[in-house]
């Protein structure tokens, strides 16, 4: 069993940054790849970003392309999402996955990860 725990989120304005973290146990981190996905009130659970194994591929949301940042430490056994320019749009509930395999970059739905974090929340004001 795979164990996620999210850190990083707060508030912040406008225009601020914020770099989450999620730090994993119970597997070999390697063989995971890992994604972010957001929930924000009253919304569906919508995909965010994913890493693949090595680390080398990513893949983002239209909606946080050239803005957010994820990249991982296999050796920390820990994911990152650096979140730059922030939106209040951008409010949320953020959570870690995990997927067991090896992908060269990972999957973008929900329904797809096998272990979820417990989400950290990230608000920002306008």
């Amino acid at each position: 069993q795979v164990q996620l725990i999210e850190s990083g989120g707060g508030l912040v304005q406008a225009g601020g940054s914020l770099r989450l973290s999620c730090a994993a146990s119970g597997r070999t981190f390697s063989s995971l790849a890992m994604g972010w996905f957001r929930q924000a009130a009253g919304k569906e659970r919508e995909f965010v970003a994913v890493i693949g194994n090595g680390g080398a591929r990513t893949n983002y949301a239209d909606s946080v392309k050239g803005r957010f940042t994820i990249s991982r430490d296999n050796a920390k056994n820990t994911v990152y999402l650096q979140m730059n320019s922030l939106k209040p749009e951008d409010t949320a509930v953020y959570y870690c996955a995990a997927k067991d395999g090896i992908f060269y970059i990972g999957p973008t739905r929900p329904d797809q990860y096998d272990y979820w974090g417990k989400g950290t929340l990230v608000t920002v004001s306008s």
